[in-house]
């Protein structure tokens, strides 16, 4: 009996590598971004979770129920439909960001847009209308977008990878970025734009998967998140710090738009 175990145990562990192998193939971008399962959805995700049931000797059955039960910030998890993805957000109270937030800055812009315009993270203005990209960054954001024909009244959704300020503006943390951004990715998946442009470092290297490169290696090249063509820019609050970057993005923008054409 002993060796009819043995056998089994060594048919699972193998079974196991297998899963953990086609998962990987699944989320080959999300891994080099250093993300957790917490990124995870549908096929790659169970598969994950089958293969530590079948790794694990000592696994019980409550063990395996709680395994079962989607973590909260796992994108399974999160609603499909726009309109309820928006109201778990508003509810969200999954890191500290949550206690000291005025509102929750979840989009603005149509939901059918062809093109994506994804940031960091809101600041003062943003917290007390709950709308991202207001003030002179957001103004700013708008004649850029204007001079190439888009609006977010008309074709444009924004969205942020962090949905609540901040203190003081500071940068997102990496715990929460990890703990928020999976709002951002069900939001791409929901709208399912033709283009997603990346403004500002956090946003470009979450979506390209090179957690260490500068912005200014990222941009001026069209790259891809799950098959959609990606640019990455300057933020515009960077803009107003440094205007000779303005032409930059100005080009960086000229790509998005000749990407939608050939699309």
């Amino acid at each position: 009996m002993t060796g009819v175990r043995s056998s089994r145990a060594e048919g699972e562990r193998r079974q196991a590598r297998r899963q953990v192998e086609r998962a990987a193939r699944h989320l080959r971008q999300q891994r080099e971004a250093g993300l957790r399962e917490v990124f995870l959805s549908g096929t790659a995700a169970e598969l994950l979770r089958t293969a530590r049931r079948a790794r694990s000797p000592q696994t019980t059955p409550l063990d395996s129920a709680r395994e079962r039960r989607a973590t909260p910030s796992e994108p399974a998890a999160l609603p499909s439909d726009h309109a309820a993805l928006r109201e778990a957000a508003l509810a969200c109270t999954r890191c500290a960001l949550s206690k000291q937030r005025t509102q929750v800055v979840f989009h603005d812009g149509v939901s059918d847009a062809p093109l994506m315009v994804a940031g960091e993270a809101p600041g003062a203005r943003e917290d007390a209308t709950g709308t991202p990209f207001v003030g002179p960054a957001g103004r700013l954001l708008d004649l850029i977008l204007a001079t190439a024909g888009f609006s977010r009244r008309e074709n444009v959704y924004i969205a942020n990878v962090l949905k609540c300020r901040p203190p003081m503006n500071r940068n997102p943390s990496p715990d929460e970025i990890e703990t928020c951004s999976p709002y951002l990715l069900k939001q791409i998946e929901i709208v399912a734009p033709e283009a997603i442009l990346a403004v500002g470092a956090f946003a470009g290297r979450l979506l390209t998967g090179q957690a260490k490169v500068p912005l200014g290696k990222l941009r001026g090249s069209l790259h891809s998140y799950m098959g959609v063509p990606l640019v990455v820019t300057y933020h515009p609050a960077a803009l107003l710090r440094n205007p000779g970057w303005t032409r930059a993005a100005w080009e960086d923008l000229q790509l998005v738009k000749r990407t939608l054409k050939g699309s």
